[in-house]
């Protein structure tokens, strides 16, 4: 029998590690099948739209038609947008657990409605839904403090490690038994996200990238369990210690790092941004409503020389307060953004201290499901809603009828 063979089996025999490696992996299976899961769900909510929006669009177009209005029109009609997942989302849920990946959108104020509809609030995500980054991240390290924490601490407790030293490549004996170890370790866990990766189409790059982050996680935690077991404490007291460098790396200090940088960086709730906007619409009905379309002409100037407006309610004049809201509060929503930002720089830099905080960083980054994901995401929204007001505006300012053809001429959102 060769001697990793017979380190197999002592290992089979043992077991704690045995049992170990073997609901490891079903937490790691359990994890890639949860991720899938949901990113499935969410693709096929977001194939829903399509379908939906076209039978919203008609109940519409029913009705505008016969008056012809454009303001109707524009105020009814909401025009869906979405955050589509990328292959490798199932492995990494991050924000899109805790953001919204679909938004409805009509012309009106955007800021309203960017974050009225928003249940994201960025101290939700922190340890997030159970996916395979919360296994790595989370699990996988109790696991290989169960694998190596008693690799020579039991030999001694059981009056074998001075036999074992005194026997000649005893070095090798151990490379081999923490090699092995590692190895089934690092399988337990690449193998069940490899076979996701592979159903969810994730590209050679990202796979291999994956797969070498939770190698150098697992790495962090076996040197640092040889190190504590090297101190010649009993197996007890090596588990104890290691426990307690799990709890105070992966829990304590990264909740402690979360507080110090919400205080030192403080940021507006998306509420508060939404009541401001709305404020300052509600105030448009209070002002005399030239005064209100001289602030919407200083910045869109191109519609200056349009039709003034009759004496009774227009359209037009509603859609411009709505814009000057929006423009009133750009200040507090770039601080607020700004604010995001800074944080999420923080906690990546303390990502270089913390193992844990380190790896989910990585891991949201590669599958897109980060802060600047969904930031990113919310400019997609800015820019095409820029292209809705710009259509209905062109029917608005200019007294042109609207009818059930134009519905088909309204711009398109593309991810």
């Amino acid at each position: 029998m060769s001697p990793l063979a017979h380190e197999m089996r002592l290992l089979v025999r043992a077991r704690l590690a045995a049992g170990a490696l073997i609901l490891l992996a079903l937490l790691a299976a359990a994890g890639v099948a949860a991720g899938i899961a949901e990113i499935r769900h969410q693709r096929a909510v977001i194939e829903r739209i399509g379908p939906q929006q076209q039978s919203d669009v008609d109940a519409i177009a029913e009705w505008v038609d016969k008056i012809g209005d454009p303001g109707s029109a524009a105020y009814y009609t909401f025009h869906p947008t979405w955050d589509p997942p990328s292959p490798l989302a199932f492995a990494a849920l991050g924000m899109r657990d805790v953001a919204p990946y679909i938004l409805r959108v009509r012309a009106l104020g955007l800021e309203a409605q960017l974050y009225d509809s928003e249940n994201f609030n960025p101290e939700l995500a922190l340890p997030g839904r159970f996916d395979f980054a919360f296994v790595l991240v989370y699990l996988a390290p109790l696991f290989m403090i169960a694998l190596f924490h008693d690799m020579k601490s039991s030999e001694r407790e059981a009056g074998r490690l001075t036999m074992l030293r005194a026997l000649p490549g005893a070095g090798g004996l151990w490379r081999r038994r923490i090699a092995l170890r590692f190895a089934l370790a690092y399988a337990a866990l690449a193998i069940p996200f490899g076979v996701g990766a592979v159903l969810s189409g994730v590209a050679a790059l990202p796979l291999i990238g994956v797969l070498a982050l939770v190698a150098a996680n697992l790495a962090f935690w076996a040197v640092l369990a040889m190190v504590i077991g090297s101190r010649g404490w009993s197996s007890v007291t090596n588990a104890a210690a290691l426990a307690a460098c799990w709890l105070v790396l992966t829990l304590v200090l990264p909740t402690l790092a979360h507080v110090v940088i919400n205080r030192a960086v403080p940021v507006a709730q998306g509420v508060e941004l939404t009541l401001a906007q709305r404020e300052a619409v509600n105030r448009a009905w209070d002002i005399p409503r030239e005064a209100t379309m001289e602030r919407f002409f200083a910045n869109h100037p191109e519609w200056r020389d349009t039709p003034p407006l009759p004496p009774e309610f227009h359209w037009k004049w509603y859609f411009a307060f709505h814009q000057v809201g929006d423009e009133s509060v750009a200040d507090k929503v770039q601080a607020y953004r700004d604010g995001l930002e800074t944080r999420d720089t923080a906690a990546r830099t303390i990502g270089w201290i913390l193992p844990g905080v380190g790896v989910q960083a990585v891991l949201t980054r590669m599958a897109g499901t980060d802060l600047s994901a969904q930031l990113a995401y919310q400019d997609r929204i800015r820019a095409y809603h820029e292209q809705l007001r710009r259509f209905y505006y062109g029917y608005l300012f200019n007294d042109r009828p609207f009818h059930t053809a134009d519905f088909a001429k309204a711009p398109k959102f593309g991810p």
